[in-house]
């Protein structure tokens, strides 16, 4: 599929990043699509119905197109022991907060099949796939339902891999990327050794012949205009959008973007089990070099944990998942910030091409 029919989604090439986790709800994901971005709803961690309800919404706000992201089934390869270990390790928290620690068995297909009966019964205009590529054959449903399908990938070989299930463009991430790694196999033994945007975005156009989005600690207009001109077809941003009022972040996540307290991000697996990037605080020092590569298996553990945290308004002990530009997060409505950002490519991409800087 040519980029033009990823342009046709969207009057501008920026793109709101799924943000599970509440963030990407539907007056966000509409606010976006309405002013000629892409919006996106985050299906994971929701049933197949929440999903549902949420699609419907997003229909009554909006009749612009829209996309709806879906966590790939995962394997159970956890090992039981290194678990058990980081389970006893987390009891003094579970003390502090005076919440029980959740079931590490509760379930890791994240309810895939019964969404994607409901989304190829009742198809949506764009479907995107995190932690893995689907089958082949799951593409060609979607593509005969008229759906269009992008499939997240980190690495060359796994733009290799959805060009061949036939998926209708991939959305590179970078390292710098606020929330989980998009992985397609969790291997502990490449932990901290992924590529960084630019460099990804160059490997991946010389791999696949396929439209490419840029993801990965984009704030800007300047930055969107930087990696159209290295051959994306458009940009997704995550943290810029979540301290937007539309947003579905709790508060105390939308202020600690521009906290002076929270000078850095890093990849953690303290609170899922799978590396993601988030504000360092103390949760995430204290339990992250002794996390296991176990997902959904921690997630569902400290699933208790992280909420108790967010209705105490303890920052410290949340899942604050944040790309590494969180301090240039500017705290204004989507359609304005969409425009903002649309207005700053502009400008950015004319002076490209008449021979200036960025």
């Amino acid at each position: 599929m040519s980029s033009s029919a990823l342009a046709g989604l969207c009057r501008h090439p920026i793109v709101q990043a799924p943000m599970a986790g509440g963030a990407s709800c539907p007056q966000l994901v509409a606010a976006v699509s309405e002013t000629g971005g892409l919006g996106f709803l985050a299906a994971g961690y929701k049933t197949a119905d929440g999903m549902y309800e949420e699609v419907k919404q997003v229909r009554g706000l909006t009749a612009r197109p829209f996309g709806v992201n879906l966590f790939m089934p995962q394997p159970g390869n956890a090992d039981p022991a290194a678990l058990g270990v980081y389970q006893d390790q987390l009891a003094g928290e579970s003390a502090w907060y005076e919440t029980p620690l959740g079931d590490p068995d509760r379930g890791r297909d994240d309810g895939y099949d019964a969404k994607l009966a409901i989304l190829l019964d009742d198809p949506v205009p764009v479907v995107s796939f995190t932690f893995g590529c689907p089958s082949r054959s799951v593409i060609e449903s979607f593509s005969k339902a008229g759906t269009f399908t992008i499939v997240t990938v980190t690495t060359p070989e796994e733009a290799r891999a959805a060009q061949w299930a036939g998926a209708d463009a991939v959305c590179v991430q970078g390292v710098e990327a606020g929330g989980h790694q998009g992985t397609h196999r969790d291997d502990p033994a490449t932990d901290g050794s992924g590529y960084g945007l630019l460099a990804l975005l160059a490997l991946v156009k010389e791999t696949v012949q396929m439209p490419v989005i840029a993801a990965g600690g984009l704030m800007r207009g300047s930055q969107i205009a930087a990696v159209l001109a290295a051959g994306a077809s458009a940009a997704q941003l995550g943290t810029a959008f979540l301290v937007c009022p539309e947003s579905g972040a709790h508060p105390v996540h939308k202020q600690a973007m521009t906290d002076p307290l929270f000078v850095r991000t890093d990849l953690t697996r303290a609170f899922s089990g799978r590396p993601a990037r988030g504000l360092v605080n103390r949760f995430m020092r204290e339990h992250g070099p002794y996390a296991p590569a176990a997902y959904p298996e921690v997630h569902h553990l400290t699933s208790g944990l992280r909420k108790a945290a967010a209705k105490a308004g303890d920052a410290q002990g949340m899942s604050l998942w944040a790309g590494q530009g969180h301090r240039l997060a500017r705290e204004m409505p989507a359609a304005q910030l969409v425009g903002v950002l649309a207005a700053e490519a502009d400008s950015a991409r004319a002076a490209l091409s008449l021979g200036g800087g960025v």
